[in-house]
């Protein structure tokens, strides 16, 4: 049952907000009364979102803002803290992948450039402007959305070695942040159903069988975990990575098929 007061108070910017996880994460968290900044590069799709949450009764803002852009990511804070009065929590979702080139020599410098810029320096952006507001909140937390793709191969170079770098890097900032009171986690999913699947409902059905829980996750599957590691339920969890990937990289469901073991 979901908590309708856990961030009763909190003021909340997500970004990469507009659609997808991100905005799972912000519908979930003004459920338990958040007052969510939805923040995207796509602001009539983040205005979109965020007035479909205010027809509910949440309270819900959205905001243009580009990770790539420090004046934007800036503004973006500060829009914050004037419109809730703090800033108590930061959920970066925000990402960009680049499809790989068939040869790795092939891949451009720009697309490698561009997916480190966005999902891996664009975390560190929002983080060091949020910081000092986390901190004043007195009970500050970051929780990034990372992916299996950090930890295993799954294709696209960059993307991959920018969500491995946010796993090292919510490591660093929890142990920098944690004497400052502000506790830095980690969700890292599997495939789930967004947007970046659309139209590709036969690659989804070939892979669903290599999940030990007979499913693709969903964006609310997600929004879960974030909500709970940004709330004080989590109060002495950070630095941690926090998997949710149906139990796809904890167990191998395409050797076990193969050797035919009796599940």
């Amino acid at each position: 049952m979901t908590d309708h007061t856990r961030f009763a108070g909190h003021g909340v910017l997500v970004t990469g907000a507009a659609r997808g996880i991100g905005a799972a994460v912000a519908r979930r968290i003004a459920e338990e009364g958040g007052r969510v900044l939805l923040t995207d590069r796509d602001l009539p799709e983040a205005e979109r979102t965020a007035a479909s949450l205010r027809q509910q009764g949440l309270d819900a803002e959205a905001s243009a803002c580009d990770v790539a852009d420090r004046a934007s990511v800036d503004a973006a804070v500060a829009q914050a803290v004037a419109a809730f009065g703090s800033l108590d929590v930061l959920v970066n979702c925000a990402a960009h992948c680049t499809p790989d080139a068939p040869l790795f020599e092939d891949d451009s410098d720009d697309g490698w450039a561009h997916d480190l810029d966005i999902t891996l320096t664009g975390v560190r952006r929002c983080c060091r402007a949020a910081l000092p507001h986390l901190v004043a909140s007195g009970r500050g937390a970051i929780v990034s959305i990372g992916s299996v793709n950090g930890g295993q191969d799954f294709g696209n170079h960059a993307y991959s070695a920018a969500k491995a770098g946010l796993a090292s890097l919510t490591r660093t900032l929890a142990g920098h942040a944690a004497a400052r009171g502000v506790r830095v986690n980690l969700v890292v999913p599997g495939t789930v159903r967004t947007s970046a699947w659309e139209g590709r409902d036969d690659e989804l059905d070939a892979v669903r069988p290599l999940y030990p829980l007979g499913r693709i996750g969903e964006p609310e599957d997600v929004a879960a975990a974030v909500a709970f590691l940004a709330s004080r339920d989590a109060a002495w969890i950070t630095g941690t990575t926090l998997v949710v990937d149906g139990g796809l990289t904890a167990v191998n469901t395409g050797f076990l098929a193969a050797v035919k073991r009796p599940s």
